[in-house]
Formats: C-alpha cells, structure tokens, sequence
C-alpha cells in the first residue's frame, strides 16, 4: 500500500521530455534566420531545389567559407542551422541522382555540420526532426495552423508536394498532441489505481489516433505521387543499405573512414513508438531492431521519453486486473485505432511507392508523357526499400501484425 502511495505522490510528467503542451513533438516557434555569420550557409540551404535543378549545387558548396559552430548558442538556432546543412548535404550527396553520386562530403560541410550534430545528440543526415518538426513558419502569426497558413523554411527538389509531404506529416504530429497530453494521465493512473481516469484517458487517446489518419488523408490532397516517387524520394534517401551508396559517406575532416545513417523515415517520429510502448505492442526480429535504431534519429529527450514509458507499470497487466468494461473497451478501442492507422500507412506507402515502382519497371525502356517519364527516371535501388533503408512492404506489414498481438486476449480474433 505504501508503495503505491509513493508511486502517487511522484507524478509521471512531460516537463523534462521537451514536449510542448499546445505542439508535442514539434518544436516552437522555429528561428528563420541565424546570426549574420552564417548567411553563407542561408544562402545556399534557402536555394536547394534551384541549385539542384541546374547543377550549380555542389559547385556552390565546394566554395562555401570553413564557419566555426561556436557562435551558435541556442536550441533553436542549432536546430535551424541543422536543418540547413541537411539540406545541402542531401542536395549534395544526390544532386546528378543515383548514378553519380559522392563519396566524400567536402569538410566545410562536413565539419560545421558534424559539431551541429553532436551537440543535437542527433545524425549528421536529415531526420523527421529536422524536416517536418523544425522545418514550418505561419504565413500569418495569428491564424491558424493549417495546410493554407504554413510553409517550409528549407525545401528539397519536388515543388509543392515537398511543402505537401512535410507539412501534412506535420498535422499528423499535432493531431497526436491530445494523446501525448494524456499519457501521463494514464500512467499515472495505473500506478494510483484510477479505472475511471485511466480509461477517459484512454478514450481521448482513441480520438487522437482517429485523428492523426484523418490527417494523412490529406496527402493524396497535397503530395503527387509521380512526383514523390521519381522527384522527391532520393533526396530523402540516405547511406545505409542503399546499393548506390554501399560504402557509405565520408565527412571529410571528421573521420577518414566511410559513415552510414538511414534516410528519413515515418519510424523517426517518436509518436507511435510511445503509443507502443504504451499499449504494450511489442516488435520482434528485424523489424523490431530497426524500429530501435530509429530511435537514434530522434531528439535524444523524445527518445528518453518512450523509454521511460518502457519502464512503467503495464497498462494491459493494469487493463486485465481491473473488472472494468469500460476500461477494457477503451483499451481495445486504442488497439484498434492504432492498428487502423498503420494500415492506413501501408495504403499511403502503396499509393505512392509500391505502384510506381511496377509502373517505373514496365516504362524503364519506354519513352512515355513527362509525368510517366519521371518515375521511370527514378532510383531503381530504391524500388522495394523506403528512403531508411527498411524492405518497406515487408516492415510494414510485420510491424502491423505485431500491432494485433496488443489485443486483449478474448478479442484477439479481431
């Protein structure tokens, strides 16, 4: 009895985990600008997609000025400055495609680029938490945070479906925020042995999901797929198991040997990774050992955040003790909301991966109208594999099967 006492009286919170009560994951208010110091860097990272477009890139790079970080003294300019050297790494590495790519990241890139990184505690390679949760800017400060009033700070190659694919995986964050904000509601709950709190919770938690695929219903809107397909992917693509970079990157001037880091991924967001650990899901094998790894893509106070989740008392245990139905309902409510969203990811990934990679098979030797010419030009070691590496169909379908095992047992056939 003490015990659980004492587990109410220290009160599990978001304060140390670097979540925002209003945006959760994504970050505040992003920087614009850096100090003038770096506007070399500005310069180039804000024109990507037009140095890209006429080869003038790397050239550009390869003359940009050696700056030291050390000027840089805040999270958030740290963060934008991250933002901006992925981007010009990733137009870099990828800017003639996969058949002349690079092996060597020049050193004034490099090593700015790698000091930026160490003090993130993140990858020198652009994650999910450079491009979708530091990466927007309201049009107007006062209105509202939707698709109209929001725009990217720093793109890639792919026009208006770059600012679709980012900013859509943007809502889906904030559309999770209502589950973050309660999570602490039920962890707190188990431990103090409130059915009623746990399960309202729980409830809301539901709605929240139910939310965030609404959300990425919106890319069929924003996002076309010819275009994300052979336009936009390889930029998002990184160094690790993709056979057109085998060896991987070396970062002149921070180590002689080759480094390898996955490409962004949906993996990197730290939203599901906390519902799982949460609900009990467990992954298994290799999909549960990338999973894992992703997690060093994140910032390293949402990575604590999921394992610290890990680490309290079982909600399904807590779930099953308790003679509640709706406790119970609520629980398989969640389960099923989850499961219904990764399914809706794989019919996303279907959509605008899986089809134009036959489509890109069939046209290879053909000449066809532009828009079928673009994803025929696209990388074929890509084909099979998202842009982190991962054999994506495959992945996607484990990791939603392992999602069904949360099931409380006597709905299991669900």
């Amino acid at each position: 009895m003490a015990a659980a006492e004492s587990d109410c009286k220290a009160l599990f919170s978001l304060d140390s985990y670097h979540v925002s009560e209003e945006l959760g994951f994504i970050l505040p208010d992003p920087l614009e600008e850096l100090p003038p110091y770096y506007q070399p860097w500005m310069d180039i990272a804000l024109r990507v997609p037009e140095l890209v477009h006429s080869h003038e890139l790397r050239f550009r790079i390869n003359k940009m000025p050696l700056l030291s970080s050390q000027f840089l003294q805040k999270h958030r300019e740290l963060r934008l400055a991250h933002l901006a050297l992925s981007a010009m790494t990733m137009g870099y590495t990828w800017q003639e495609g996969e058949n002349n790519t690079v092996e060597m990241l020049p050193h004034n890139l490099a090593v700015p680029y790698w000091e930026v990184s160490q003090r993130l505690g993140l990858p020198p390679i652009l994650t999910h938490a450079d491009a979708v949760l530091a990466n927007w800017r309201k049009k107007d400060p006062e209105g509202p945070f939707d698709m109209e009033n929001l725009e990217l700070l720093v793109s890639l190659p792919g026009g208006d479906s770059v600012r679709g694919f980012f900013m859509v995986t943007l809502l889906v964050e904030l559309a999770a925020v209502p589950a973050l904000r309660n999570i602490p509601t039920v962890i707190n709950g188990v431990r103090c042995g409130d059915t009623e709190a746990v399960a309202r919770a729980l409830e809301e938690i539901s709605q929240s999901i139910q939310d965030m695929t609404d959300a990425l219903k919106l890319m069929h809107v924003y996002v076309e797929p010819s275009v994300f397909y052979g336009i936009m992917r390889i930029y998002l693509s990184g160094w690790k198991d993709n056979t057109c970079m085998p060896r991987g990157l070396v970062y002149e001037g921070v180590q002689t040997e080759p480094m390898e880091y996955s490409g962004g991924s949906a993996a990197q967001s730290s939203l599901l990774h906390c519902f799982d650990e949460l609900l009990g899901v467990k992954h298994k094998a290799s999909s549960g050992a990338f999973l894992t790894r992703m997690r060093n893509y994140m910032p390293p106070a949402h990575k604590k955040l999921i394992q610290d989740i890990s680490l309290q008392p079982s909600l399904k245990s807590f779930v099953q003790q308790q003679s509640s139905a709706r406790l119970t309902q609520a629980f398989q409510h969640c389960v099923t909301k989850l499961l219904a969203l990764r399914s809706y990811h794989i019919n996303i990934v279907s959509r605008y991966i899986t089809v134009p990679a036959a489509r890109a098979r069939q046209l290879r030797d053909h000449s066809q109208d532009s828009k079928e010419e673009m994803i025929s030009r696209a990388p074929t070691a890509l084909e099979e594999r998202g842009t982190g590496g991962s054999g994506i169909m495959t992945f996607l379908k484990t990791v939603r099967d392992q999602t069904k095992d949360a099931f409380l047992p006597e709905t299991n056939s669900k």
